[in-house]
């Protein structure tokens, strides 16, 4: 059964999941809708040239604007958010008004504790919430979970992710490849954890360690930021005695971004500046991003799952390790096809009836073994393997 699906956002993520959702989602029709009409224009034209069929539409939407979101949302089997996580609220609140399943790439777990409260109204509606489908939180939590369910009891999960470019550029050594708010808001905002069975408030920019990938990665370093599993804490406390995942970056990241954090420059709070207001998370975005800001870049998206605990009555661990690189033949990053990608996945599967209706968490309504299914039909380059715990 063909399905129409709406994106509003037709950015770098969008796009991407605009493609897949055309390409292997049982698409009718895909509606690209953007502020920029521009915007939405050429992101439907790429669509529809690489799969060299008119399927992709792009449309002017200000999501600002409830009354052209309910109009674009007529006859949409399912919609997509890729917009700035503080819009999610209310067009997860039209789409279910639309009877249309919903997922966003989230951003911010308060306002996704929020989503869940539409619980009933989706189960009624017959429909599926699910916030939170980026790349991290989503993606990796579903492969948490696919880790826990390679063993018989899990006790303590690990996850280490990140976005990085290929070829490391000083002082920053970094990327950028989706929103600036979205990168700041992980950095300005505590890791939500299970730190001895119970949900635990860990600072941002803390606990900083040393990872090794096999070459040619190499050395990296990890630490903590804010939102990368979202509601998963809460759903597993009592169940898991340690849960929590670590950010990755190139060497030298961290003293920067610690220093930023310590001088207050990801603080929403304002500051007086002579006469003026000002915030300073937003002098950071405006300074932050050019510098990091590289078209034509390649990139590459890494995560690594480990699950301990217990496999036919022996000390166990199951590990799984995803690396995605700059896809040449579709032009797209590895972060647009790790983050895009996966909200493609979920929609159409949330729209073929695969995933549980109401609204909660990536970990509670994504089935993981079909999730897993799609990612390799995909050709992601993921190993597992189950194994002896280390002593």
């Amino acid at each position: 059964m063909p399905f129409t699906y709406a994106i509003f956002g037709a950015g770098r993520q969008g796009t991407a999941a605009a493609y897949d959702l055309a390409h292997r989602g049982d698409a009718r029709r895909v509606i690209l809708a953007d502020v920029s009409p521009e915007a939405a224009r050429k992101s439907a034209e790429r669509v529809n040239r690489m799969l060299q069929k008119d399927i992709a539409e792009g449309v002017r939407v200000d999501v600002t604007d409830s009354a052209a979101v309910s109009k674009t949302l007529k006859g949409v089997d399912a919609v997509l958010s890729a917009v700035p996580y503080f819009y999610n609220l209310e067009l997860c609140r039209l789409a279910i008004q639309a009877g249309a399943n919903y997922i966003d790439l989230g951003g911010n777990t308060e306002i996704v504790r929020q989503q869940h409260a539409f619980d009933e109204q989706a189960r009624r509606a017959g429909l599926s919430v699910i916030p939170d489908c980026g790349q991290v939180p989503g993606l990796g939590t579903t492969l948490m979970v696919y880790a826990i369910s390679l063993l018989d009891k899990a006790v303590d999960v690990y996850m280490w992710d990140g976005g990085l470019p290929r070829k490391p550029r000083p002082p920053f050594n970094y990327m950028l490849t989706f929103n600036i708010a979205g990168l700041t808001n992980e950095y300005a905002e505590p890791g939500i954890f299970l730190r001895d069975w119970k949900v635990t408030e860990v600072e941002a920019m803390s606990e900083l360690e040393m990872v090794d990938f096999p070459a040619p990665i190499g050395q990296l370093e990890a630490f903590v930021a804010g939102g990368g599993i979202s509601t998963m804490p809460y759903t597993y406390e009592g169940k898991l005695r340690t849960l929590q995942n670590l950010t990755l970056r190139w060497p030298g990241s961290f003293p920067h971004l610690r220093a930023y954090w310590d001088l207050g420059l990801l603080s929403l709070e304002p500051v007086r500046v002579g006469k003026q207001q000002v915030v300073p998370r937003e002098v950071f975005q405006a300074l932050f991003e050019p510098k990091v800001t590289t078209p034509g870049e390649e990139d590459v998206v890494l995560i690594r799952v480990k699950a301990v605990g217990e496999k036919d009555g022996r000390a166990a661990q199951a590990v799984i390790v995803l690396v995605d690189y700059y896809d040449a033949a579709t032009g797209f990053t590895a972060m647009e096809r790790m983050t895009g990608w996966d909200a493609a996945i979920v929609l159409a599967m949330a729209a073929r009836g695969q995933t549980r209706r109401g609204a909660g968490g990536v970990e509670s309504f994504v089935p993981p073994g079909l999730f897993m299914q799609e990612l390799y039909k995909r050709g992601f380059n993921i190993s597992e393997r189950v194994e002896g715990a280390e002593g």
